[in-house]
């Protein structure tokens, strides 16, 4: 079994399984400890790296996630003693952020989904994380009738008497809509807590180990008494059912809820965007000391509640608010060895061999470098960072985990560097098979162009093949895969299907295996022919093809309809592939000698000069495939590529023989206007955003391209269509607006 400080990446099937199975049974433990039993086992820094392991785990193998995966979980089940109480609206956890970066790409993923480009305004809240107990408070015609611990999210348990005896609990309020459910943290302040302790010593009670657990276990008395007797506070933040909306932002929410009574944080602040979030994230950071009380984090929240509404929840966190958690313990130790991972797009992956050293109460021996530009101390565009310091064998390094599954180097201390550390020579070469390691220009990965000849590559494609999102071939995992490449059994996929045949049988080769019997062989044979039959979108996801994950296998087999169709049409538009890429060199050459020469590069021509041989054919396929809504052009050469390289085309054309592949299943389409239609979106879209446009039109049997062509059948035009709306006047295409739109599809 491997340890916990296995990388996940070098995890086997069986050994994935095993750890998921023993990270269940410690979060479990850990959710009961925390929300139960009032004593954590784990600190926060140590429960995030295990629940992010967990579900880093889940994406490699989600085949093995499990009925009670941690990952689908908030909290833990009402404890015994207390009436139970289900949540009208349910009480969600967070999502959880550990750098800068994380901000900004929160920003961003919720500018795209609300269709706002990264000038227009968007107003944020940040406050901070309070390390207490989620309370819910419902009031029916301003009297408090309930209380309610946040349980699992959906049941909690009534502490309605014990909340009724703390301070900063208003029990009856007035001006306020009929139904209104306020929600916040009880905590305790640390002078109360240690009063609190200096008490329970004297009487010869137990003492609590931090004010987390005393104010959970104060609230959660049985007796209302004892909780009366115990010094609990009560920030507000949100809140449930409503009968009436507080306001329309978050902001004057909680300056509403503030005129009620209701303590709310001094330190909430509004937020122009990730710089402010951050900048306030610094300050509260340094005042995190002399609060008086214990936070561990900063909660940032989309400030306009019409927003919010449109955002939405995922299965247990809303999208529209992340926890930006404190960083968690650092260590030093001594960097002994750089060894390089070779994966399924032939990346190099550098990792750091430490000495193991204990961090955040986990044991790390390992960390990852990123790539050759992080270990030479500079960014992909060839800044400094580190202040420049490179990472060599020997060095003194600092580690850090802040929940990541994989810890990281942050630093270095030259001050301890070995006078005989030489900088780190990146490979040029593959170290599995030998072959060049190339790197692309504006790629921050070099990768080895072995392909299949790479045992690296080939395996971990394989591993891919029959993932579960792919083949899902039951008893052939990544162990087994393993198995049978090192034996010489299969090379690629195509050999997964003539296994049977090529050992005759088949099964007295395998049965006579350690691990395997004439019930288990006979069983993986009749698993693999059940997979012959594969839909076309899982087939496309299961080749391993850079940049082709699921989302875009499956956008292009509906609009390809066929394998035999996109086969065709990859066919003609193969030429494409290398005109974009010596058009894109050029105009990056043109960029620079403009940049040197002082003058303005014209890169329209120069990209024009470059495609004007490509023969009509090749250039509208090529417009075809990158036209597709989700496919651009880094997907399209990808796919182009792969294809035209004959030993990997080779073994596609191998594969394609041994299955049928299934046509992309169609919506139901019966009558509506717009079924087997190609449609456009352009222009500001006002009543939805341009996700949703996109998954309205495909549910209704419509194809969305994200160009005008000559096959496009309408283009939605908004505010500020510019030259789509050009091109689909001179082609002649139907153009209507948003209402336009919503009148075509109504009833649909």
């Amino acid at each position: 079994m491997a340890n916990q400080d296995t990388s996940v990446d070098a995890l086997t099937k069986a050994e994935a399984a095993a750890e998921l199975e023993r990270l269940a049974t410690i979060l479990v433990q850990a959710n009961t400890a925390y929300h139960t039993d009032d004593a954590p086992d784990l600190s926060d820094a140590e429960y995030d790296a295990l629940k992010r392991r967990n579900a880093a785990i889940e994406a490699r193998f989600p085949d093995l996630k499990r009925a009670d995966s941690p990952s689908d979980q908030v909290g833990a089940a009402p404890a015994e003693g207390f009436t139970k109480v289900r949540h009208e609206v349910r009480m969600m956890s967070l999502s959880n952020a550990f750098d800068d970066d994380d901000i900004t790409s929160f920003d961003q993923s919720i500018r795209r989904y609300l269709g706002l480009s990264a000038t227009d305004p968007l107003t944020y809240t940040a406050e901070p994380k309070i390390d207490g107990l989620s309370l819910s408070l419902r009031y029916e015609n301003g009297t408090l009738v309930q209380a309610a611990t946040r349980g699992d999210g959906q049941v909690g348990e009534n502490v309605t008497a014990n909340a009724r005896t703390i301070a900063d609990i208003p029990t009856t309020l007035t001006g306020v809509p009929d139904v209104l459910e306020i929600r916040g943290e009880v905590y305790m302040s640390h002078a109360d807590f240690a009063d609190l302790n200096a008490r329970q010593a004297a009487t010869g009670g137990k003492a609590f180990a931090n004010p987390r657990n005393a104010a959970a276990g104060s609230l959660r008395q049985l007796d209302p008494e004892i909780t009366k007797s115990r010094p609990l506070r009560f920030f507000a933040y949100s809140w449930g059912a409503l009968s009436d909306s507080l306001a329309d932002t978050q902001t004057d929410a909680i300056a509403r809820m503030a005129q009620l009574g209701f303590q709310t944080n001094p330190l909430t602040q509004t937020c122009g965007g990730p710089a402010d979030m951050l900048a306030h994230y610094r300050r509260i950071e340094a005042q995190r000391a002399t609060l008086g009380y214990d936070i561990d984090g900063v909660v940032y929240k989309v400030d306009d509640l019409g927003y919010q509404d449109r955002l939405g929840f995922r299965s247990t966190t809303p999208r529209w608010a992340i926890a930006h958690k404190f960083p968690a313990e650092l260590a030093w130790t001594r960097l002994e060895a750089i060894d390089i991972q070779v994966g399924r797009t032939g990346a190099l992956s550098p990792v750091a061999r430490l000495t193991p050293v204990t961090v955040g109460g986990v044991v790390v021996s390992n960390a990852t470098l990123h790539n050759e530009d992080y270990i030479a101390g500079r960014d992909a565009n060839g800044a400094p960072i580190r202040d420049g310091k490179d990472i060599r064998e020997g060095d003194w390094v600092q580690v850090y985990r802040a929940g990541d599954v994989i810890p990281k180097v942050a630093d270095v201390d030259l001050a301890k560097r070995p006078g005989d550390a030489t900088p780190y020579r990146f490979p040029h070469t593959c170290p599995e098979c030998g072959s060049e390691a190339i790197r692309e220009e504006g790629d921050a990965v070099r990768r080895c162009s072995g392909g299949l000849i790479c045992p690296a590559q080939a395996v971990e494609k394989l591993k891919h093949f029959v993932s579960r999102g792919a083949f899902d071939i039951e008893g052939l995992g990544a162990k087994q895969v393993e198995q049978f490449y090192s034996d010489g059994w299969i090379r690629e996929p195509a050999d997964i299907f003539t296994l049977k045949d090529r050992f005759g049988t088949g099964l007295q080769q395998l049965k006579n295996r350690e691990g395997w019997g004439e019930k288990s062989a006979q069983n993986l044979f009749d698993a693999i022919d059940e997979k012959r039959i594969i839909p076309l979108g899982r087939l496309l996801f299961a080749l391993g093809l850079r940049h082709v994950g699921e989302v875009a296998a499956n956008d292009l087999a509906r609009h390809y309809g066929s394998w035999a169709a996109l086969a065709d049409a990859v066919d003609i538009a193969k030429p494409a592939a290398e005109a974009y890429l010596a058009a894109e060199r050029a105009v990056e050459d043109e960029r620079r000698a403009a940049d040197q020469d002082g003058r303005r590069a014209n890169l329209t021509a120069t990209r024009k000069a470059h495609w004007q041989d490509v023969p009509t054919p090749v250039r509208a396929a090529w417009d075809d495939l990158t036209g597709i809504d989700g496919i651009g052009a880094t997907v399209a050469v990808s796919l182009l590529t792969s294809f035209a390289q004959e030993a990997e085309r080779a073994s596609i054309d191998r594969l394609i023989t041994q299955l049928t592949v299934e046509d992309a299943e169609r919506p139901q389409t019966d009558g509506n206007p717009v079924a087997g239609k190609t449609v456009v979106f352009t222009g500001a879209l006002e009543r939805m955003t341009r996700a949703e446009a996109k998954a309205r039109a495909e549910a209704l049997g419509a194809k969305v391209s994200g160009s005008v062509s000559s096959k496009t059948d309408l283009l939605v035009a908004g505010p500020g269509a510019g030259s789509k709306e050009t091109k689909a006047r001179d082609l002649g295409v139907d153009i209507i607006d948003e209402d336009g739109w919503f009148d075509l599809i109504e009833g649909a």
